[in-house]
């Protein structure tokens, strides 16, 4: 996802919901999200879906390695041999 540009794309929910359509059209366009600010505070943040559904499959991909390093840490973990060994054994089963 390209950066963010502070000059572009910062705007007031206001200006948001006056513009709408063209605010849309700037994300997906730029592929850069665009940050709604509320009395002055950011408030929301619209992405492109595209993006979006890359940040999930990222925070997915992430939690599953975050799962995986805690199960090697309890040590519920095999070796490679061993894995392919079952796997064998199962597939001549």
């Amino acid at each position: 996802m390209p950066r963010v540009r502070l000059s572009r794309d910062i705007r007031p929910v206001t200006d948001f919901r006056a513009n709408a359509a063209a605010v849309i059209e700037q994300v997906q366009s730029t592929k850069r999200p665009v940050i709604l600010t509320q009395h002055g505070r950011s408030a929301a943040v619209l992405l492109d879906v595209d993006a979006y559904e890359d940040l999930l499959d990222q925070l997915a991909l992430l939690r599953d390695v975050q799962e995986a390093e805690e199960q090697v840490a309890a040590g519920r973990s095999a070796s490679h041999g061993a894995v392919a060994k079952r796997l064998r054994a199962q597939l001549k089963a």
